[in-house]
């Protein structure tokens, strides 16, 4: 059983080390990847200096397209399993293993590490919240099941849906609700489980604007309906 946790990153230098270091400790049978989506700092020098594999984008792909870059490294190397957690701390690694254990098992293909299920130790705009709070219930609507964070970047997940991701449709700017329901439409079982975040800083999601995500989400999420028709 191989199991890598993939990090992307976007001017991390202050947070990869410890990011690093708590996935060692309660992972340490995983192995590392930091996909930097083209940093204007050190933390590619950071990275590769705490003993992790990087992958340096030439230039900024975004999220999707950082993710991407490691779902196709865990194809290459034949992982089993691969874990998703952001490199700005607000994922805290020691769950990584309550993650792991239901697609370990085959109970699921994906778990979500959902913080309104656990402990949220930072505050969440209320502008924010409420649009969360909307494509909860529309995709809990569509799975018939109730989620609580398709937000959520912190993810496990196995080989197939990792070949999913690399070989259809994956949007290169926010992977969220529109994912979901995709994999759903698609016969994978997802799984929430708790989990606790903290606040993180600038990161790799940043620069979001509120109005726009919710536009894009909307037109995603039926762009992702009209092809299963």
């Amino acid at each position: 059983m191989r199991v890598l946790v993939v990090i992307p990153c976007y001017n991390e230098e202050k947070n990869i080390i410890s990011v690093i270091k708590d996935i060692k400790t309660y992972a340490p049978e995983a192995d590392i990847v930091v996909v930097d989506d083209a940093s204007t700092d050190k933390t590619v020098i950071v990275a590769k200096n705490e003993g992790a594999k990087v992958l340096k984008l030439p230039f900024n792909l975004g999220p999707g397209g950082a993710l991407q870059t490691g779902f196709k490294y865990a194809i290459s190397k034949n992982y089993d399993f691969i874990v998703r957690i952001d490199g700005d701390g607000q994922h805290d690694p020691r769950y990584i293993k309550n993650l792991l254990l239901p697609v370990i098992k085959g109970e699921v293909d994906m778990t979500i590490g959902s913080r309104f299920l656990g402990e949220t130790r930072y505050k969440i705009p209320v502008f924010r919240k409420i649009g969360m709070s909307i494509f909860a219930w529309i995709t809990s609507k569509i799975l018939k099941q109730k989620i609580t964070d398709t937000t959520s970047g912190f993810r496990a997940f196995n080989k197939k849906i990792a070949c999913f991701f690399v070989n259809s449709y994956y949007p290169s700017d926010y992977p969220d609700a529109d994912v979901l329901i995709n994999l759903h439409l698609t016969g994978f079982r997802i799984k929430e489980i708790p989990v606790t975040m903290y606040g993180g800083n600038k990161t790799i999601h940043s620069g979001i604007m509120p109005l726009y995500y919710i536009f894009k989400m909307c037109l995603s999420i039926l762009a992702t309906l009209l092809r299963r028709i």
